[in-house]
């Protein structure tokens, strides 16, 4: 039953209900009410009561929110209603300066939406929400109060400007972002200044909270303003290349003026005192400081920095600084990051500096190493003792920082080895006394083993800065010395299993054993090194293939022993797996008798992280791939044609396959054969990426096929609802059909390319009206349950329409219905997405769009023949993915569209010439040219969109954009036309004339025809056209975008 409301008092029951009620059912009545009374004609009367008459901030806040609302949506109000809510909002908070922050904070958003959603809205030859600038400029003449509200208004524009909203085209989002930049931005910037320079320009009384509060405003607007999306490329602010604002070069007079810098650093020694309340000792002050000093290498060479008179004393208080910062190491460990970053570059430019000035890093390098082990080893008891998170169970910070001090370490490199030899021997020492003492205690062991742990990350990370910077014999000696001693800590925890395993200091050798692989094992390496000079005396290691048969032997220990700890089998398993790349080490791996041993025991009695039982999660089984891509490339070095090689090989496999065969004849414990069937689908992947031949691929699918594959159908059949067991087997599914280095090309009398599309085939459309049934899905679940399996179909479908391994016209020649089936399987799951689901997942939309284009390039009969809403949906979602951010998108819907246009250019130029033997062809052509008939806007709209992205945005991919551009033109000449005028008439009266030369020598020699030629002729001319026009644009800075029909 709809609700009304008949006073201010039912308002007010419901705003506390919404806002600080604790009942449940009362607060989702309430936010029902909220939504009802949106849609209602009363809205804005009943907002307006609440502002003027409600008694709490609360009732003014759900105003804010109904009328914030109501201007976001798609269907805009007429601009006289949008104005009127502006400048009553604009009245309002200007007479009422003493609202709740929140309030005023609410308000002041709504204000900021409608001049960015009216931005291009026209009234009287004005652009009516542009004024905006010019009402602010009336708070700033008024009281302290009222120039604080002024501020915040210009600081929330931008702000807003800035933001992107997913639900509405990135592309307009980008357009008026560039408008507001040109026309705005920099007036606004320079407005800051001035407030600035006025208000320092008087005595600064910091203890009057309205000059304290304006000055933290001003800055904060003048921080939007530079934080602003110059290029449109939506970066991420924790990135690296974020540190360099692409401020316009309109700009550039403000920023080289010296009173522009010399402000704010007059400003900072004003503020001081207020700053000294909080100072460095404030997570965000220290962070963003933090930051900042990184950037002075990312806008200076080293060799620059080291001519400044104050260089010495500077990267003195650095050093000093990042000292303490690592000691403390509980303090903001995000922020260190930008530390050795600075540490990081600065010492990998030491050998490209000219200058004889002293760099003095060799001085700071080593003390900055020395401080990073001392603080990481002083944490471990206070770890242990205070039971606090440990530092090294975020292996993603530590693996980050431990990358950046790869290359500070090896400077002085010395200092740093013999600091770590010392206490490498001294914590060994007291491990082994505490590992004989009768007592054994707990906490001491425990604190210890994580020293040991931290010195043998830091050890790897050391051996792994060789490739960073420039080593000698000598280096490589000392590395040869602190690698002993992790190999020789390897035997002794090696020795303690399966009793005493530790996982943090297995996870740190494996840390160590890769980065000794990449630095001294390897086809590109040199065989002569010192490296191995201590080792063999004291371990007998000599050279790279004693190495190869130690890590080959911890790798088949460790899957014997720690089956039940997922990350140190993970890690495990990547390290077998990246020693088997480059065919000289695998013919040396294959030699070694642990190899042999994996090769012919690969079952869970041996290997139990293989087995099924309910102990192992099924997330865990993804190791498994992992462990067989690596055993087949072993065994697929000598193995050649020998296929009982291969048979010995698979046995355990066929086992499996003949348990699950009589375990679904018998009905009979059906959670065993499903998680079985899941090892065997990852395992059996693992096997199929790594054959590369079509010897090998044969002997694999002939393996499979006809005994087994059956069995997978049946699987998918009856457990279509559970991705974890879906997944694997159409991700199986999908690997078989990649016709990866020609190993499909089967010989011409052999059938199995058409078999096994057949039996993909069967799979695809079993699943997908399985999914299908499943009816609507929750927000969290219609990804893994549902879009997951679709994507992997259409990567699968994509692959076997790309292989060239199937000659699909004999299946209509035959009779044979599997390929038609697959078609309608794949309609049938594509109209059970939405476009905006389409475009947010990224494998699905990375999936559908490479399969678009190739069932656009091959086979056009079955697109022609598409009933009209499906054939809209397509080209809605080619339309759609036109503006998309990813290139890999964006390019395979123009090459879509291209391939669309070409046939129905060709169709068009046929016209007329029916011959009786391509009557069908001709129907078809017909069919398509109807349609567009009938939707003139679907190809007017993807045109609006490429000569956005051309005028307008950083088009990445120019060449893709090109070809189908030329085809719209050439069959929507008067629509150009249209685009062309409204572009043109936009502008002031000089660009006018340089724009319609654009166009004019856009076209200059393009011929009403698609032939290669004329292509390649239309993308030179599109390339001078975007750079004429992008100059013409910019040419004073004062430009206006064209009108929104370029985007409607």
């Amino acid at each position: 039953m709809a609700l009304h409301f008949q006073s201010l008092a039912e308002l007010e029951v419901l705003c506390t209900h919404l806002y600080i009620g604790t009942d449940l059912s009362q607060r989702i009545e309430a936010e029902k009410a909220l939504l009802e009374l949106i849609d209602s004609p009363e809205c804005l009367s009943k907002c307006q009561l609440l502002l003027e008459q409600g008694t709490t901030s609360y009732a003014q806040l759900l105003a804010a929110t109904c009328l914030s609302k109501l201007v976001s949506r798609v269907s805009p109000l007429p601009i006289e209603q949008r104005i009127d809510i502006k400048n009553y909002i604009l009245h309002y908070v200007a007479s009422q300066p003493k609202l709740a922050p929140f309030v005023f904070q609410a308000l002041i958003q709504v204000i900021a939406k409608i001049s960015k959603l009216g931005w291009f809205e026209v009234q009287k030859t004005q652009f009516v929400f542009r004024e905006i600038i010019a009402d602010v400029k009336k708070f700033l003449q008024g009281t302290v109060e009222h120039c604080i509200i002024g501020v915040i208004i210009l600081s929330e524009l931008t702000q807003e400007m800035n933001l992107v909203d997913c639900s509405r085209p990135s592309a307009k989002h980008r357009k008026i972002g560039t408008s507001f930049r040109d026309t705005s931005l920099k007036d606004i910037l320079v407005l800051a200044c001035s407030l600035l320079k006025e208000v320092f320009a008087k005595p600064l009384n910091l203890q009057d909270q309205g000059q304290q509060n304006l000055v933290m405003q001003v800055l904060k607007l003048v921080l939007n303003c530079l934080n602003f999306d110059f290029i449109g490329s939506s970066a991420d602010e924790s990135a690296d290349d974020h540190c360099t604002i692409h401020i316009p070069t309109t700009w550039r007079t403000i920023f080289l003026e010296p009173e522009t810098l010399d402000l704010f650093f007059n400003l900072y020694h004003s503020l001081s005192p207020l700053l000294s309340q909080l100072g460095l000792s404030d997570p965000g002050n220290y962070h963003e400081f933090c930051r900042f000093l990184a950037r002075l290498k990312t806008n200076y060479q080293l060799g620059e920095l080291v001519m400044v008179k104050e260089y010495p004393e500077v990267i003195r208080l650095i050093a000093n600084f990042t000292i303490a910062s690592l000691q403390h190491w509980e303090f903001s460990s995000n922020s260190v990051h930008y530390l050795l970053t600075l540490w990081q570059r600065m010492v990998a430019s030491v050998p490209f500096v000219k200058s004889t000035e002293p760099h003095l890093l060799d001085t700071y390098a080593p003390e900055i190493m020395k401080a990073f082990i001392t603080s990481r080893l002083e944490s471990v008891a206070i770890v242990v003792r205070d039971n606090l998170d440990d530092p090294l169970d975020d292996t993603a910070t530590v693996f980050q920082q431990l990358e950046q001090l790869c290359t500070v370490s090896r400077c002085e490199y010395e200092k740093t080895c013999a600091l770590l030899i010392q206490l490498f021997d001294q914590n060994a020492h007291n491990y082994q006394k505490l590992l004989h003492s009768a007592s054994g205690i707990t906490m001491e062991m425990a604190i210890q083993e994580g020293r040991l742990a931290w010195l043998v990350y830091l050890v790897g990370t050391v051996v792994g800065g060789r490739l960073t910077y420039t080593s000698t014999d000598e280096h490589d000696a000392m590395d040869g010395e602190l690698s002993c001693r992790v190999f020789q800590l390897m035997f002794l925890m090696d020795n303690r299993l399966p009793q005493c395993p530790n996982e943090k200091v297995e996870l740190a050798i494996l840390w160590f054993l890769d980065q000794f692989r990449k630095t001294y094992v390897g086809d590109q390496l040199q065989r002569t090194s010192k490296v191995y000079a201590h080792m063999s005396e004291v371990l007998g290691i000599t050279d790279e293939n004693h190495v190869l048969e130690t890590l080959t032997t911890k790798i088949v220990k460790n899957l014997k022993y720690w089956g039940r700890c997922e990350p140190v089998i993970s890690r495990t398993l990547q390290l077998l797996n990246d020693l088997c790349v480059g065919y000289i080490l695998l013919k040396k791996l294959r030699k070694i008798d642990a190899v042999k041993f994996m090769l012919k025991n690969h079952t869970s009695e041996h290997f139990p992280f293989l087995g099924i039982n309910d102990s192992y999660s099924l997330s865990d089984f993804r190791c498994r791939t992992t462990f067989y891509t690596a055993l087949t490339r072993l065994l697929m070095v000598d193995l050649g044609e020998d296929e009982d090689g291969f048979e010995n090989f698979m046995l355990p496999l066929t086992v499996s396959f003949e348990t699950v065969l009589q375990i679904f004849n018998n009905n009979f414990k059906q959670q065993d054969v499903k998680r079985m069937l899941i090892g065997l689908a990852r395992d059996l992947r693992g096997i199929a990426f790594a054959l590369n031949t079509k010897t090998s691929y044969t002997m694999l699918f002939d393996w499979m096929y006809p005994a087994y594959l059956p069995v997978l159908q049946k699987a998918i059949e009856r457990w279509y609802g559970e991705p974890a067991c879906t997944t694997p087997i159409l991700k199986l599914m999908a690997e078989l059909m990649q016709n990866r280095s020609e190993r499909l090309n089967f010989d011409v009398s052999s059938p199995n390319g058409i078999l096994l599309f057949r039996e993909a085939s069967k799979m695809i459309c079993t699943y997908g009206s399985q999914i299908l049934s499943l009816g609507s899905l929750s927000k969290d679940q219609i990804y893994p349950v549902k879009l997951k399996g679709i994507s992997i179909c259409y990567s699968a479908l994509k692959s076997a329409l790309c292989g060239n391994y199937v000659s699909f016209g004999v299946f209509k020649l035959y009779g044979d219905n599997h390929f038609d089936n697959v078609l309608q399987a794949f309609v049938k799951m594509l109209l059970s997405v939405s476009h905006s689901d389409l475009l947010q997942y990224r494998k699905l939309n990375q999936s559908y769009y490479p399969l678009l284009e190739y069932l656009t390039q091959d086979h056009m009969s079955f697109i022609t023949n598409l009933d009209s809403p499906v054939l809209l949906y397509v080209l809605t979602s080619i339309s759609e993915g036109l503006s998309a951010l990813d290139t890999v998108v964006s390019s395979s819907c123009c090459t879509s569209l291209d391939h669309l246009l070409t046939y129905l250019f060709k169709h068009i130029a046929k016209e007329g010439k029916k011959a009786l033997r391509c009557r069908e062809a001709t129907q078809a052509g017909q069919r398509l040219l109807h349609f567009m008939q009938q939707n003139p806007d679907v190809l007017q709209q993807m045109m609006s969109a490429l000569m956005n992205t051309i005028v307008f945005e950083d088009c990445r991919n120019q060449w893709s954009v090109s070809r189908p551009l030329l085809g719209l033109i050439l069959l929507n000449e008067e629509y150009f036309r249209e685009l062309r005028a409204s572009l043109i008439n936009s502008q002031s009266l000089p660009k006018q004339e340089v724009l319609a030369q654009c166009f004019q020598n856009l076209m200059e020699g393009v011929e009403q025809n698609l032939s290669i030629k004329n292509r390649d002729r239309f993308t030179q001319n599109l390339s001078v056209f975007r750079r004429d026009v992008a100059e013409a644009l910019r040419s004073d800075g004062s430009s206006e975008p064209c009108s929104p029909d370029m985007m409607s």
